[in-house]
C-alpha cells in the first residue's frame, strides 16, 4: 500500500513597500525581513532585502518613495503561525550613523487579491534619564538586535520590569507610516 505524501498549500506574496511618511526625518532606507511559524518554508524569492536610500519628494506629502519589491513564495500544510512581514526602516543621525527610525510589522493578507497595507512605525526609548543621554552621546540608540521580535508575542503576556519602553501611538512617531502595495 502507498504511502500518502502530506498535501501542501503554497503562499506567493508579490507586491512592493511603496512608500513611507517621516515627517521628522530625510535619506532613510527600508529593510524587511519575513516572521512564520515552523510549519512554514520559503520555496522561492527572498525573505529578506534592504532598499535604496531615498530623499523625501517635494510634493505637500513628502513621502519617502521606495517601490522595493518583495517576491516570496512559502508552503505550508497548516496556516497556524501565518507569515509577517516586519519592516525596519533606518537613516542618519546628526553624527553621521545609521539609526533605526521605526519598526513595524502587518500579516501577509489571507485572501488573493490585491491589498494595501498602512503600517504604523514605533521605536525603542531608554527608559530612563541616564540611559537616553548615554546613549545620545555615544550615539547609539536602543534597537532590537533581532527585528523579527517586533512580529513575535512571546512575552507580552506576562508583566516584567522593561529595558526599553516603546513609542506609541500618541507619540510624534506615530506619524511615522508605510505603505505595501500587493498585486
Amino acid at each position: 500500500m502507498a504511502t500518502a505524501s502530506p498535501s501542501v498549500f503554497l503562499l506567493m506574496v508579490n507586491g512592493q513597500v511603496e512608500s513611507a511618511q517621516f515627517p521628522e526625518y530625510d535619506d532613510l532606507y527600508c529593510k524587511y525581513c519575513f516572521v512564520y511559524g515552523q510549519d512554514w518554508d520559503p520555496t522561492a524569492g527572498l525573505e529578506e532585502g534592504i532598499s535604496q536610500i531615498t530623499s523625501k519628494s517635494q510634493d505637500v506629502r513628502q513621502a519617502l518613495v521606495w517601490n522595493f519589491p518583495i517576491d516570496v513564495t512559502f508552503k505550508s500544510t497548516n496556516p497556524y503561525g501565518w507569515p509577517q512581514i516586519v519592516l525596519s526602516v533606518y537613516g542618519p543621525d546628526v553624527f553621521g550613523n545609521d539609526v533605526v527610525r521605526g519598526y513595524g510589522a502587518v500579516h501577509v493578507p489571507f485572501s488573493p487579491g490585491r491589498h494595501k497595507r498602512t503600517i504604523p512605525m514605533f521605536v525603542p526609548e531608554s527608559t530612563s534619564k541616564l540611559q537616553k543621554f548615554t546613549s545620545w552621546f555615544m550615539g547609539r540608540r536602543p534597537e532590537y538586535t533581532d527585528p523579527k521580535v517586533v512580529a513575535q508575542g512571546e512575552g507580552r503576556e506576562a508583566p516584567r520590569k522593561a529595558v526599553f519602553s516603546v513609542h506609541g501611538l500618541t507619540s510624534p512617531r506615530a506619524l511615522a507610516l508605510v505603505h505595501i502595495k500587493g498585486t
